[in-house]
């Protein structure tokens, strides 16, 4: 009966962590300073998955307005801003979407993939996904 038990649990616990998806909040890091930057949210929406800035955390930007943006979201609220758009799954990726940078408000296409249960591979490219980047989020609990 304790091996059925066990079992039982293990079995539970895998398929608890592989079912987890991208949904939630997700704290990015900046390339350059290696300091946590904004927190992301990731949603469904029908079967597309999209992100929106939530919080900013760089203090210069603690209260919302983007005061380190070059573009047209200089000094202005980037709360809300989606930046992710159009994600689909696809097995364990989430494909052909697209990402928005808000320092230069470029867009890029975008894939992302769950690493690990608390940590997401973010790839920005532009034509091909060898010509591009990639920054790694973790989840916020």
């Amino acid at each position: 009966m304790k091996k059925l038990i066990l079992s039982l649990i293990i079995v539970f616990a895998y398929f608890n962590v592989t079912a987890q998806d991208v949904i939630g909040k997700w704290k990015t890091i900046d390339d350059e300073t290696g300091k946590p930057k904004s927190i992301i949210e990731i949603y469904k929406d029908g079967n597309k998955y999209y992100g929106k800035i939530v919080q900013l955390l760089t203090e210069e930007n603690k209260d919302g307005v983007c005061r380190t943006c070059e573009t047209k979201y200089k000094n202005k609220n980037i709360i809300g801003l989606v930046i992710l758009k159009d994600l689909e799954k696809d097995g364990d990726e989430y494909e052909d979407g697209e990402i928005m940078d808000p320092k230069n408000a470029k867009t890029y296409s975008c894939y992302i993939k769950l690493e690990e249960p608390n940590k997401l591979k973010v790839r920005g490219y532009i034509g091909f996904s060898l010509l591009g980047r990639t920054q790694y989020w973790y989840r916020v609990e």
